[in-house]
């Protein structure tokens, strides 16, 4: 066995080299990834005024997806569903304003 010099040394530290940097990339691009996620969503807790929690997201999702059926209801020309929908969403969100 041959130590250190070796053509599959040179080989070994070559592929090796090329798998840390693909690794290293990888770690900076998705680190990256998730500080921005948690930046935006804690940006938008604080715009909204309510606390970063994933209960109050799923809510605020719920309450968004609400006001957008109170839209379809508005297009679809249904005034009673835009209305309770409307309501409905008002009433989610309001609840985490403060919150």
């Amino acid at each position: 066995m041959e130590s250190g010099n070796g053509f599959f040394a040179w080989l070994g530290e070559l592929v090796g080299g090329a798998i840390r940097f693909v690794v290293d990339a990888l770690r900076s691009l998705f680190g990256g990834l998730a500080g921005a996620v948690d930046d935006f969503l804690s940006g938008v807790a604080g715009a909204f005024g309510m606390s970063p929690g994933l209960f109050n997201y799923v809510w605020l999702i719920l309450g968004v997806l609400m006001l957008i059926a109170a839209i379809r209801a508005v297009m679809r020309r249904a005034i009673v569903a835009a209305v309770v929908w409307a309501v409905l969403g008002v009433f989610v969100l309001g609840m985490l304003v403060g919150g």
